[in-house]
């Protein structure tokens, strides 16, 4: 009997992908990593150069004053970089924890009750998605200032609370990880909205919940150009701000160019420690959930 080459599309029904088709997607994975990464080890490895070597040497040649520009920054006016810093955690940390369970709720709301203008409200939030945050800062500085809060911190945690996007992921993830069995079955054993929200719905919902909290940490404390518009006092500034001023003063005096560097290397580190932290936490899920929905 002849011998039939059967090829293997005929017998999987799949392609069969050899390793060099997947050479192009990796290199371009590797080239946008490379492309990121870099302004990052340039902002570590300067930081670590005295006010001679920073432009002097190599760009990047490792320097010898690291630990005398750390010293000089903490010292900087009394400590001012340490406040700066404080000012990022209390915008950050709890602007994010706020907008998380704000983002939650509303969420749930919307992909597991029924009611009348829901399709109308979600549509609305997922327009706001695509507004810039630029075109914002204005109108929420006029709002501020109408209830004179202009020039305070809550000028910039407030705005933060509330985040279109956290609220539609947050519904995508509700709608992909929680059963509606599982509700209607709460229900019927006699537990309250408030009991099936908080005992059943929200330990299910812990892995989209800390997506949304480390996308807005990051978000808020990478934020310029509110606290910018909104705070006028060099006390209440975040790191965004503080360092912003700190380099607009070095064209007076070179030596503040290291200091404003050095802040910008320490500034990263928080988010470095935060991700690493809770990548545990970090599901794909919540892909997959926007995928399907």
């Amino acid at each position: 009997m002849k011998n039939l080459d059967v090829h293997p599309v005929a017998v999987t029904g799949r392609v069969d992908r050899r390793p060099h088709t997947r050479l192009l997607p990796t290199f371009l994975l590797i080239l946008g990593s490379v492309y990121c990464l870099i302004p990052v080890v340039w902002v570590f490895v300067a930081a670590s150069k005295s006010d001679g070597e920073l432009f002097s040497t190599f760009t990047f040649a490792p320097g010898t004053g690291l630990f005398s520009n750390l010293g000089d920054l903490f010292a900087y006016e009394n400590g001012q970089f340490a406040l700066w810093a404080a000012n990022s955690v209390l915008y950050a940390g709890v602007g994010a924890v706020l907008s998380t369970f704000v983002s939650t709720m509303a969420g749930y709301a919307l992909a597991k009750y029924e009611f009348r203008g829901r399709n109308l409200i979600f549509y609305s939030i997922l327009a706001g998605v695509l507004i810039p945050g630029i075109t914002l800062a204005i109108p929420q500085y006029l709002l501020m200032s109408q209830v004179g809060l202009a020039g305070n911190p809550l000028s910039v945690l407030l705005p933060s609370i509330i985040s279109p996007f956290g609220i539609y992921l947050s519904r995508v993830y509700c709608e992909s990880a929680m059963p509606k069995e599982t509700l209607e079955a709460a229900r019927i054993d006699g537990a309250s909205e408030w009991r099936t929200f908080s005992s059943i719905a929200l330990p299910l919902l812990v892995p989209g919940m800390v997506t949304v909290f480390l996308l807005q940490f990051v978000g808020i404390w990478n934020n310029f150009l509110l606290p910018f518009v909104m705070l006028s006092d060099q006390d209440n500034y975040p790191l965004t701000v503080g360092l912003f001023t700190l380099l607009s003063k070095g064209s007076g005096s070179p030596a503040l160019y290291t200091l404003a560097i050095t802040g910008a290397a320490v500034s990263i580190v928080p988010l470095i420690a935060l991700v690493l932290f809770l990548q545990r936490f970090w599901k794909l899920d919540l892909i997959s959930g926007g995928i399907k929905g």
